[in-house]
C-alpha cells in the first residue's frame, strides 16, 4: 500500500483513498513449480478452470503452477496450501521487512512486481510466464492493485481470477479462496486447514457471547478507523466484510452519518474527531497509517477520546488474508477487548 494512499478498500482504485497466524508451509504447500501431475485439474481432467466472482471462468490446459497474485489474495492461499510465484501489493518494508499483508507468505522467496500503489511491472510479470493471475475485488470486475492503464496488457498474458472480498460475507469470501486452493491442488482436508476452520468457528462463537455480556453491561459502542495526519477516517461497518461478520455476532458498531463517495468510509477533520462516542476504538494497522502511540503524541483530540482515556483501543487488521488462519487470531482479539472494556463515552 502506497504511504499517501494507506486507506481501506474503496471501489475503483480512481479517486481511491488507498486499501484492505499463518500456516505453516511444511507439506501442505502445492508449490506453483509442482509435478506433472499438476497438469491435471483437481477434477481428475486434463484442462483447468475456475468461475470467478466475475463470472469468468479463467481457463487453462492443465492447473496452473506459476501463480502470480495480489499479496492478500497470495496470503490466503498460502494459509490454504497454495504458494505463488509472484505477487503484487504491499509486501515489503523499506527495510526489506515484512508488510504485514504478507502474513505468512515468505517475501524472500516471491518475485515482487510491485510494492506500491500504481506500481505493477508487467516487464517482471512477463519474464515470469505466469499460468494464472489473482487479486481481490471490492467491486467486481475491479481487480485490487492491477493499475487501470495498464489492464487489458496485463491480463491479456495470463487467465486471471478475481475473488471479491468488499461488501460481503467473511465467510463466503473464506470460501472462495479454499475453493480456487482446492483447485489448485490444496488438500483441504489437512490437519493444518482443518484445525484453523474449527479456531475461526470457536473464535466466532466467543466473540458472540462477549458480544452478549457486554450487551447485558449495558452496552459497548466499537468504532473502526484509519488515522493520517490530516484526517481520521470513520469506518462504515456494512461496507468491510471483516466489521459485517463481527456485527453478525452482535458487536454494536458506530455507524457514521455519511461516506466519501463510494462509500466505506467518513472523513472528519481531527479537529472533529468527537464526532461519535465510542467505547472500543479499532485502528488500522496497516503501513501508511498513524498507530496509537503516535496518534497519543501528535493528536490532542484523539488523546481526549473517552475510549482513548480508558486505553481501550486496539488495532484493526481491515485488509488480513481471507482465511480461518488468518481471521481466528482477530476474532479471538477482539473478542478479548469486548470483554476487558468498560462503558466510556458519556
Amino acid at each position: 500500500m502506497h504511504a499517501r494512499r494507506p486507506i481501506p478498500p474503496g471501489p475503483t482504485r480512481r479517486g481511491v483513498l488507498g486499501v484492505g497466524g499463518a500456516l505453516g508451509i511444511g507439506g501442505l504447500l502445492a508449490a506453483c513449480g509442482g509435478s506433472d501431475d499438476d497438469a491435471k485439474s483437481s477434477r481428475g481432467g486434463t484442462g483447468w478452470s475456475f468461475e470467478d466472482d466475475r463470472g469468468t471462468t479463467a481457463k487453462a490446459a492443465g492447473r496452473p503452477r506459476r501463480i502470480v497474485a495480489y499479496i492478500g489474495a497470495a496470503a490466503a492461499l498460502h494459509d490454504f496450501g497454495v504458494e505463488c510465484t509472484g505477487v503484487f501489493g504491499p509486501t515489503k518494508l523499506k527495510n526489506g521487512e515484512p508488510d504485514v499483508q504478507a502474513a505468512g507468505v515468505d517475501v524472500d522467496k516471491v518475485t515482487v512486481i510491485g510494492n506500491t500503489w500504481g506500481e505493477f511491472s508487467i516487464e517482471k510479470y512477463a519474464n515470469l510466464r505466469p499460468d494464472l493471475l489473482v487479486s481481490t475485488m471490492n467491486v467486481s470486475p475491479t481487480l485490487w492493485y492491477v493499475p487501470e492503464e495498464s489492464a487489458k496488457k496485463i491480463t491479456s498474458l495470463a487467465p486471471t481470477v478475481g475473488i471479491l472480498t468488499g461488501r460481503t460475507s467473511l465467510t463466503k469470501a473464506i470460501g472462495r479462496f479454499a475453493a480456487l486452493a482446492e483447485s489448485l491442488g490444496a488438500d483441504l482436508r489437512a490437519q493444518r486447514v482443518t484445525a484453523a476452520k474449527k479456531r475461526f468457528e470457536a473464535a466466532s462463537e466467543t466473540l458472540r457471547k462477549s458480544a452478549r455480556a457486554a450487551k447485558s453491561r449495558g452496552g459497548l459502542k466499537v468504532m473502526a478507523v484509519s488515522a493520517q495526519a490530516d484526517l481520521l477516517y470513520v469506518g462504515n461497518p456494512s461496507d468491510f466484510t471483516d466489521l459485517r461478520h463481527y456485527a453478525d455476532l452482535g458487536i454494536e458498531f458506530v455507524t457514521p452519518a455519511k461516506t466519501a463517495k463510494g462509500g466505506f468510509f467518513q472523513e472528519l477533520g481531527w479537529e472533529n474527531a468527537d464526532t461519535y462516542e465510542a467505547d472500543l476504538i479499532l485502528v488500522d494497522k496497516r503501513t501508511g497509517n498513524l498507530q496509537p502511540d503516535e496518534l497519543k503524541k501528535s493528536k490532542p483530540t484523539w488523546a481526549k477520546l473517552p475510549a482513548v482515556r480508558a486505553d481501550q483501543v486496539i488495532s484493526w487488521s481491515n485488509e488480513a488474508q481471507f482465511s480461518h488462519a488468518g481471521y481466528a487470531p482477530l476474532i479471538e482479539q477482539l473478542a478479548a477487548a469486548v470483554d476487558k472494556s468498560k462503558k466510556a463515552a458519556a
